[in-house]
């Protein structure tokens, strides 16, 4: 087998692929990329068994065949040459691989591809279609909030839920909770899936600026499909917490005030804050908000006033700043709303401004006061 390709074509479809490709696998061959060739198209997949990504390439090549190619000694020839055409020569009987540039020749030894994993294929699926940049802005929006913690695993991986109309994205470690809701998708199913956290930081670095992605799913595998392109990853097996109950309804305090203001302050107040609860403590007034810290193993102390707009009984309340700037820097509208009810009790954070069939809400568990 043999086939002809650009060098550089062949490197951006690789590096998309790649990152499916585990740091430590469980089999040899899971280092490889497979590839297929099919009628003058070479078919690449990699797989940590969880999560698979295939991508495609048009090629010239003089017989259909497969061969499993190790990934990283092909990505790093590919990155150390020039933009060139490279002609790559399979031996159907050991696999060895001859690549020919206009340098030289690299022989490396490829495996039998009959003995790569299968991908999974797209069975007994629901599909939605959904915008690319949408759901882009759903994974950025969410993805940050998610948990690190494998003893409760569903929290380690984002909450899809699909609507008929709308779609829910939600995500959380039990800390803070983030709420994303978009309405121009059309489906004919009601369902819910978690998708892990690993899956949707490949999808993140390679879906497109534009067009549509289709996303199908049964009960054990997610696929995202855009241009040439298919991520599969096995679904989450586990429960979601019912996340609609810790969600406050009874939020008496509103304030608003500037995002950007509020997040520069909080990062300037929070190197005086204790570092292992980055706890601030917001003192809110109808027409003024300090925001202070204090570190009393090292002396440190810290205090900021903010004009702000506030309706309600005055409240002081703790939070952990890392949560509040990272959510901060997640909204994207010039003001922003926060609603409080008691020190005990979660914060709500709203854009100021909603942007037309997308709804996004913030919740922060407060750090307790110590008297």
């Amino acid at each position: 087998m043999k086939f002809s390709v650009s060098s550089n074509e062949l490197l951006k479809q690789l590096q998309i692929a790649g990152g499916a490709i585990g740091s430590s696998p469980v089999l040899p061959i899971l280092e490889d990329f497979l590839f297929k060739i099919e009628d003058n198209k070479l078919i690449i997949s990699a797989t940590d068994l969880e999560t698979s990504i295939t991508t495609q390439i048009d090629v010239m090549s003089d017989a259909n065949g497969i061969v499993a190619v190790p990934a990283r000694i092909l990505l790093d020839t590919l990155k150390a040459l020039p933009e060139q055409p490279i002609t790559f020569n399979v031996n159907d009987e050991n696999f060895g691989i001859e690549i020919t540039s206009a340098y030289g020749k690299y022989k490396l030894a490829g495996e039998n591809g009959q003995d790569f994993p299968n991908i999974p294929e797209p069975d007994g699926v629901d599909s939605v279609s959904l915008n690319a940049p949408t759901l882009t802005n759903a994974i950025a929006k969410t993805l940050f909030a998610t948990s690190n913690d494998e003893l409760r695993p569903a929290m380690t991986g984002v909450y899809f839920q699909v609507d008929f109309t709308k779609l829910i994205v939600v995500a959380t470690d039990a800390h803070k909770l983030v709420k994303y809701t978009f309405t121009d998708i059309t489906s004919e199913v009601s369902t819910t899936f978690i998708v892990p956290k690993k899956a949707l930081n490949l999808l993140k670095g390679a879906l497109p600026s534009g067009g549509d992605i289709k996303l199908s799913f049964n009960k054990a595998n997610a696929f995202f499909a855009f241009d040439d392109t298919t991520l599969v990853c096995r679904l989450i097996d586990s429960r979601y917490p019912d996340y609609n109950a810790v969600i406050p309804v009874d939020n008496p305090n509103l304030l608003t005030l500037p995002r950007t203001d509020f997040q520069n302050s909080l990062k300037r107040i929070a190197i005086y804050a204790n570092k292992t609860t980055n706890q601030v403590i917001l003192n809110i007034t109808p027409d003024s908000m300090t925001i202070s810290a204090q570190d009393l193993d090292f002396s440190n102390e810290a205090t900021e006033q903010l004009n702000c707009n506030y309706e309600g009984e005055p409240v002081t309340i703790g939070f952990n700043a890392k949560f509040l700037v990272e959510m901060l820097g997640v909204l994207e509208s010039d003001d922003i709303k926060m609603e409080l009810s008691t020190p005990t009790r979660a914060g709500i954070l709203l854009p100021a401004e909603e942007t037309d069939g997308e709804e996004i809400l913030m919740l922060v568990m407060p750090v307790m006061l110590s008297n």
